[in-house]
């Protein structure tokens, strides 16, 4: 019995694979487009962006790589590209008026909820690169994954990271010692 062509976007087998794995993965996508944008309804915007891309891709995807990583990579891809596309101007208001919609869990104190509202506030001052960076980093990936879906070599990955880590540093003291 031969296989089902996975070029024909009709085909039935291909699409409820799509629907599964997207429903499977989709706080991957929701983590990238929270992370480039604030808008919940850009949020909403590039969410479609990227599945589409996915859907788009997915008939040509190999599954050489983890799937997770081709997702991460179609996804910061979209991401960065609708960035670009969009010629926004940079944000000019406080870090107290960001509203970056960061769930709290019920254990965490409001000194705790505070430093992360700043730290999202000082990645959203990254370039779209060091982003998906730092956004992978806290996902606990490896130098090896990071690499692989951002297109740049294992130990390029360790000089970005430690130069966004010194940034993010530089941005923060000033915050985090008026809250001592």
């Amino acid at each position: 019995m031969a296989k089902p062509l996975r070029t024909t976007v009709e085909n039935p087998v291909l699409r409820a694979e799509f629907v599964k794995l997207i429903a499977q993965d989709q706080a991957l996508i929701h983590k990238v487009c929270s992370m480039y944008c604030r808008d919940p309804e850009e949020r909403k915007d590039l969410f479609q962006e990227i599945v589409l891309q996915l859907w788009r891709s997915y008939p040509a995807f190999k599954h050489e790589s983890k799937v997770s990583t081709w997702m991460y990579r179609v996804a910061l891809n979209t991401a960065v590209s609708s960035f670009r596309k969009e010629s926004r101007r940079p944000y000019h208001g406080s870090l107290s008026d960001l509203d970056l919609q960061i769930p709290a869990s019920p254990d965490t104190s409001a000194e705790y909820e505070l430093k992360i509202k700043y730290l999202y506030a000082a990645i959203d001052q990254l370039s779209q690169v060091e982003k998906a960076i730092v956004m992978l980093y806290l996902e606990d990936r490896t130098y090896e994954e990071m690499a692989e879906i951002i297109g740049i070599t294992k130990s390029n990955v360790g000089v970005k990271l430690n130069r966004i880590k010194a940034k993010l540093e530089k941005l923060l003291t000033p915050v985090y010692d008026e809250l001592r």
